[in-house]
């Protein structure tokens, strides 16, 4: 899809809607998958790098920001073809269908400003999540469990609000 898109573009010269949301979301979907498979050879691989702070950290931030970019540019696919198909007669409907085109670059920019701000949290709280365990306790018996926890409710309260409007769209 992404080639065939980019294609579509470097013949015509001309960048409609439709390549513009699929060049972003194929792309984005190809870059995922490629640094999912990445961070787990390296995971496995090379365990002692890996689990060093910066490399989890940045690997859990590249991660979050694919992964809601990808949410984000398609849930501008469904509102497109959702706009081009649908035939309704309410103004706002139709003012969106006349300016679409025009509109999509700064969609397409406002998701990936979106996704980057709620990939910022897990630069501060990717360990806070990570170190939520049960672990057992050490003075009673070896079936009674504490669980260690630290607060990270803003941080996902920040990181979900940030996925809940493409998944309204």
């Amino acid at each position: 899809i992404l080639a065939a898109s980019s294609l579509s573009c470097i013949k015509n010269k001309t960048w409609s809607p439709y390549d513009k949301i699929m060049i972003s979301l194929s792309s984005s979907r190809l870059t995922l998958h490629s640094w999912t498979t990445m961070d787990f050879f390296v995971s496995i691989f090379y365990k002692p790098f890996y689990y060093k702070e910066n490399t989890y950290m940045v690997s859990k931030i590249i991660f979050a920001f694919l992964s809601y970019s990808s949410l984000w540019f398609g849930a501008w696919l469904s509102l497109f073809y959702c706009i081009k198909v649908a035939s309704f007669t309410q103004s706002f409907f139709i003012w969106m269908k006349q300016r679409i085109a025009r509109l999509m670059p700064w969609m397409l920019l406002t998701s990936w400003l979106c996704s980057v701000t709620a990939a910022i949290p897990f630069a501060w709280d990717v360990y806070r999540v990570h170190n939520n365990f049960t672990a057992p306790s050490t003075i009673t018996n070896s079936s009674a469990r504490r669980t260690t926890t630290k607060e990270t409710l803003p941080v996902l309260i920040l990181c979900n609000a940030t996925i809940i409007m493409p998944l309204i769209l």
